[in-house]
């Protein structure tokens, strides 16, 4: 069993948090820029504009995070969280980090009072449904998620 642990990402965290996020963006297809990828967090933290999550090994090694961003929902007329990062490094998967990270985020939203937490996720991404179901989130079979890019 790794022993870790999970807290809120400080400014003090940018350099290893901001290192998981470029290996994030490289999951999802994106080149390799941890520059970029390290600003994008520091200027979150530092603009309250997200909550970020961090799993951090026992020896101090950043293992995994979860980012939520503060939105709203128009029909319930009350605020809401966007899950819409949640990465653990490879080798340290299978050792509950993703769980523990998920957990965090659902405490998050009960201290906060949001009226709920949304996610997407790849069609393809089975290990990652079968967490999320696990923990209790349903799979939206109403709604179909859509999206825009300017210029495209």
């Amino acid at each position: 069993m790794t022993a870790f642990t999970i807290r809120p990402a400080t400014l003090g965290d940018v350099t290893p948090v901001g290192a998981l996020f470029d290996q994030y963006r490289q999951f999802y297809g994106q080149p390799a820029d941890l520059d970029a990828a390290t600003r994008f967090i520091g200027q979150r933290l530092e603009r309250a504009e997200s909550v970020i999550f961090y799993a951090r090994g026992a020896a101090g090694q950043p293992m995994g995070f979860c980012q939520l961003y503060p939105s709203f929902c128009s029909v319930a007329a009350a605020p809401i969280y966007v899950l819409y990062d949640l990465f653990v490094a490879p080798g340290l998967r299978q050792c509950g980090v993703g769980k523990a990270l998920m957990q965090a985020a659902q405490a998050q939203a009960r201290a906060q009072g949001v009226a709920r937490m949304d996610l997407t996720t790849a069609r393809s991404n089975a290990a990652a449904q079968a967490l999320y179901e696990s923990l209790g989130w349903q799979r939206d079979e109403v709604f179909l998620a859509y999206g825009w890019t300017p210029g495209a």
